[in-house]
């Protein structure tokens, strides 16, 4: 019992430690967790999941591979595939085959694996998986038709390099008896269809129920994932690892129902994903025995390079041919392909079994399956950006602002942040408040900042900053409250004052923004401003003119807004944080006009003389 939660601690705090770590480091965070599981298994002797756990350990982990699978699907949206469906398509449909023969021949002539396992694993190699890709792309920014292909080609291969592994591994265990092939895949289909037909009949029940109120508010993320995890089970009872497909169909159909009671759940699923991915890569990579990797032989040193270099593009290219596709974007997808917790879930799995058919080569598939994982991990997840960047597939690499209301006061704002080369964009539902924005030539979105049909049409990937400035303080801390669990709740900033602590009048801290300002200017607070006359100020910091010195250069009643770094981060002055400018630091203020400044803006407005910008 002790050394159990002992376990289970130390999986914890090495799991999300190397998350935290990727997040200041940049680097991947599947490499981190890859590392920190070696570490503490086989290294260190740390953490032993397999004598802890027993013959729980396989179940747990096949039921956390599912809720990833699941949680991936519900972030498939249909309305992604307006440019990316042809990639898709062909990546799914003609991937497969292509990446399994390509795969057989490179196990068999390159690995020197025999036929039986050789097909096996190069059925499960024809998958990526979102525990892999998703990270990659949260870390890197790429262009949004080759970051969708690779998105839903990771989701959707999952449980089908599953079924091409089940389908292998029951021809070989039957052809003894004399089966044909023909005998073998027609009933896999009809199960992996079954699966698929109960995946979306479990999201149909869930869609017609949640917004009936027959499930209370407090239930519904414990009914979804029982809900899961039962359909996954149920199915796999059907047919080895079909509950995969039924999993994956059940979360891409939720996402496209429309069911607007999903959105609160929304935060508590990406939570569980997080937890699931680092536990199981701790889990899985500290149970590699330092036995196994003495088999490894130079063969699969090449064979692995093969994999890279020959494999992967081969079948990229080979299935994209003839499409709409750009060529760079091609070249960028046969080049990422990394490999994780499925790849060595279902090799584990049939290396297993393939012993008990006597092959041999069964037991070696475990570390291989490892060394493709550490191998793909570190390629893919170091090279990506670079690879990106020399295939002109790179997105915005800045971190974007986004200013949600349109009045002279954001627009003004947005214009300065312009001119520093910050990605802003002003939001407004009213096309007549944009039209001083578009008149200036800012990027503009007419709609409503809340729809869920805007994160399709407007490419929300680089932003980092929200800034809500209406004039309604309610609707600003709805805007916050809705974006704080994507951007962050210290980079969501509204207009308006926060009540004190223990105030039960004010709008809870919690709910709303941060407050611009450290007096937390308001809407009319601004506008009396800015018919005084009141200005942006942007200040450049350097060795020889620091904040001091900015600050005695500014007229009385001047705030600092926010400081601008050389990479474009944005830091903001609050109610409760106060950023130190360091030197190359450009300091945005909000300042009155100076005297000899208001005569010049005077002379000008009567036709006497030009108006100097502030």
């Amino acid at each position: 019992m002790e050394e159990q939660a002992l376990v289970i601690a130390l999986v914890g705090i090495l799991g999300i430690g190397a998350q935290w770590l990727a997040w200041r480091t940049g680097w991947p965070a599947i490499a981190l967790m890859l590392a920190a599981g070696f570490l503490a298994g086989p290294v260190f002797h740390l953490i032993d999941p397999a004598a802890a756990f027993g013959g729980l350990l396989e179940p747990m982990i096949s039921i956390g591979v599912a809720l990833i699978l699941f949680e991936g699907g519900l972030s498939l949206d249909f309305r992604e595939l307006r440019k990316a469906a042809q990639g898709v398509r062909r990546l799914v449909f003609l991937g497969v085959p292509f990446g399994w023969l390509f795969g057989s021949l490179a196990c068999y002539y390159v690995a020197g694996l025999v036929w039986p396992v050789a097909i096996l694993f190069a059925g499960i190699l024809v998958v990526t998986g979102p525990t892999v890709v998703l990270p990659l792309l949260r870390q890197a920014s790429i262009q949004p038709r080759p970051a969708a292909i690779l998105k839903w080609e990771a989701i959707v291969n999952d449980p089908v390099g599953a079924l091409c592994a089940v389908i292998a591994y029951e021809y070989f265990r039957l052809s003894a008896a004399g089966t044909t092939v023909f005998e073998v895949v027609p009933p896999m289909l009809i199960a992996a269809g079954l699966s698929a037909a109960i995946g979306y009949g479990a999201a149909k029940a869930i869609a017609w129920s949640f917004p009936r109120g027959l499930v209370p508010q407090y239930l519904k993320v414990p009914v979804l994932l029982v809900a899961v995890i039962g359909t996954f089970v149920f199915c796999n009872g059907i047919e080895h690892e079909a509950g995969l497909v039924a999993v994956t169909v059940m979360g891409i159909a939720l996402a496209n129902m429309n069911v607007a009671s999903l959105r609160s759940i929304h935060p508590f699923k990406q939570n569980v994903a997080v937890l699931l991915v680092s536990g199981i890569f701790i889990l899985l990579s500290s149970t590699l025995d330092l036995a196994s990797l003495r088999q490894f032989e130079w063969r699969f040193g090449l064979f692995i390079l093969a994999l890279l270099f020959l494999v992967r593009p081969a079948t990229v290219l080979a299935s994209l041919a003839f499409s709409q596709v750009p060529w760079n974007e091609r070249l960028l997808l046969a080049w990422v392909a990394p490999r994780g917790i499925v790849l060595v879930a279902i090799s584990g799995l049939f290396a297993l079994r393939l012993s008990e058919l006597g092959y041999a080569d069964g037991s070696i598939l475990i570390g291989l399956s490892f060394a493709v994982v550490a191998a793909t991990i570190v390629a893919h997840g170091f090279t990506i950006d670079l690879v990106a960047k020399l295939f002109n597939v790179k997105g915005e690499t800045r971190p974007g602002l986004l200013i949600v209301g349109s009045t002279p006061w954001t627009v003004d704002l947005a214009e300065q942040l312009h001119e520093l080369d910050v990605p802003v964009t002003v939001v407004d539902s009213s096309w007549r408040a944009l039209a001083i924005a578009r008149q200036k030539g800012l990027p503009v979105y007419h709609g409503e900042i809340l729809n869920e049909a805007t994160e399709h049409n407007l490419d929300l990937t680089p932003i980092k900053v929200l800034v809500a400035a209406t004039d309604n303080e309610a609707y600003n801390a709805l805007v916050c409250s809705e974006f704080a669990h994507s951007i962050g709740t210290d980079a969501v900033y509204q207009l308006g004052q926060a009540g004190s602590e223990g105030d039960h009048r004010s709008l809870p801290q919690a709910l709303r923004g941060r407050s611009l300002f450290t007096a937390g200017f308001g809407l009319e607070d601004l506008e009396a401003c800015q018919q005084e006359g009141w200005r942006f100020r942007k200040t450049k910091i350097s060795e020889k003119f620091g904040i001091e010195n900015v600050r005695e250069c500014l007229p009385e009643g001047a705030k600092m807004l926010l400081i601008v770094r050389p990479t474009g981060q944005m830091r903001f002055f609050t109610h409760a944080s106060r950023p130190e400018p360091q030197t190359g630091d450009t300091v945005i203020s909000y300042a009155p006009l100076a005297g000899e400044e208001k005569r010049i803006e005077k002379a000008a407005a009567k036709g006497i003389g030009k108006a100097r910008p502030a």
